[in-house]
């Protein structure tokens, strides 16, 4: 999602409201673990908000976002991006309000507390990422750095006694019905007050990322009854579809492999049978960053209709894995093991998210004949990286500039008597500008590059099966 100034404005006032207090192992927790998936400034901007609360706190002293810019050293289109990685992830809950003076906003940012361990360990998506992104070393250790050995109770026996063997009740005159209004005041909470307590993080998944009509329709209700998917069936059948990429069909034969006679469907039988389906399809222990899509929250043309070529190209690359874009290139033949380790190595070492590795394929594919060099993939994606390329449109822009300025330059070397044959590049529609005061060469390959586009935008914008 591209920063507005509608969004966030430098004066915008803001007030931190956290729902807990923040434990030793809770620091841990999100340095360790909640770290690796949102990233160094993401963490900065939850701890740079919780510092502003004094000791055992749940509410800050209001202020500007301008001052928060002043703290962390960054920009406030940062800060908002930032932001949206902890909303994501259900760290922080926003809220906003415009006053009756010149219409100014205050915003309120909930933190809440990151998982327990456990609670992480087996939430089913958080986990996976985890693994993914630190690798199969890192993430065992941090395993046991985050457990302990269990003691074997089998041998002891429980001496512990219960609360009516140690209190005594309390005598009926002393009872609170029989206090005075003024004593039951002093017992009860105030109006507008509230108890410090700890809510935890519960990252949410909208409906709309799991086609539940498609799913429902070829169901049937005799194998599994409509009660049977609770809404703890449903985050979970949302949670591993994203995960995994299962589409509505291949669900259905999951669920009805799972549902128990008492027609009841287990969590973690549902986890263990969809994993079981994505080894089976793909032939891999764990799903891989070449097969996830662009975040919702980073697509610019999320909710909206394309109204040209260049925006429906934008919408695709939005939308589909980047092994899936090498598949379409190919006319469905599976990617090469070599090209899908090199998109695995730059998304992982570059975080270039999966959208603008889209990119990225398609413009250096038709710049190089249908190859992937590594050197040149290598040096673009470092390049987009430093410059913080998050959004497709981002990323298509950027390579507008850069073949504006090597058409300038193959140019320049042209008219400076280049004895060796210049060859220029034939563009996608969408890194075309404005050449005409140019007299281009034309080489033999072109009238073939300029098919090979062709089809490969025909094969884009054929439906997915």
């Amino acid at each position: 999602m591209e920063y507005s100034w509608k969004e966030l404005i430098a004066v915008d006032r803001y007030i931190v409201h956290a729902k807990g207090i923040l434990s030793e192992l809770d620091r841990k927790v999100l340095t360790l673990l909640y770290q690796p998936l949102i990233g160094a400034q993401a963490y900065s901007l939850y701890m740079t908000l919780w510092s502003e609360l004094e000791q055992a706190r749940l509410w800050s002293e209001e202020t500007t976002h301008h001052s928060l810019m002043a703290i962390m050293q960054c920009s406030l289109p940062t800060i908002y991006a930032e932001r949206l990685k902890l909303e994501g992830i259900g760290l922080l809950n926003t809220y906003m309000k415009r006053t009756n003076e010149d219409d100014e906003r205050v915003f309120i940012y909930e933190l809440l507390l990151p998982l327990t361990p456990e609670q992480f360990f087996n939430d089913g998506v958080l986990n996976v990422f985890l693994y993914d992104r630190v690798g199969k070393t890192k993430f065992q250790k941090l395993k046991k750095f985050f457990s302990d050995r269990a003691i074997d109770r089998t041998s002891f026996t429980p001496i512990t006694r219960s609360f009516h063997d140690v209190f005594s009740s309390i005598q009926p005159e002393k009872m609170i019905h029989k206090l005075s209004d003024e004593a039951k005041q002093e017992v009860m909470l105030q109006d507008g007050q509230q108890y410090i307590g700890k809510e935890r993080a519960i990252y949410k998944m909208q409906d709309d990322i799991f086609d539940f009509d498609a799913f429902y329709a070829g169901l049937s209700h005799h194998l599994v009854p409509r009660r049977a998917i609770t809404e703890k069936v449903k985050d979970a059948i949302k949670k591993l579809s994203f995960l995994y990429g299962i589409g509505p069909l291949d669900m259905q034969k999951i669920v009805m492999g799972v549902i128990d006679p008492a027609e009841q469907i287990d969590i973690e039988a549902l986890r263990k049978a969809a994993q079981e389906w994505y080894q089976f399809e793909r032939g891999e222990a764990l799903p891989r960053l070449y097969d996830r899509v662009q975040p919702l929250a980073e697509r610019t043309m999320a909710h909206a209709e394309p109204k040209n070529e260049e925006e429906y190209l934008m919408k695709q690359l939005e939308t589909v894995s980047p092994r899936q874009l090498l598949m379409d290139f190919s006319g469905g033949v599976e990617p090469a093991l070599a090209d899908l380790q090199l998109i695995e190595d730059i998304m992982f070492k570059q975080k270039l998210p999966p959208g603008v590795m889209n990119v990225l394929i398609y413009y250096v594919m038709l710049r190089t004949d249908m190859k992937l060099p590594k050197k040149y993939v290598e040096k673009i994606a470092s390049s987009w990286a430093r410059k913080k390329v998050r959004t497709v449109k981002q990323a298509m822009e950027l390579a507008k500039k850069e073949a504006r300025e090597y058409e300038t330059f193959m140019k320049e070397k042209e008219q400076k008597g280049s004895k060796k044959p210049i060859r220029t590049e034939l563009l996608p529609d969408w890194l075309q500008t404005d050449y005409s005061q140019f007299e281009r060469k034309q080489v033999k390959s072109e009238e073939e590059l300029e098919q090979k586009r062709r089809e490969l935008e025909e094969r884009l914008k054929k439906p997915k099966s």
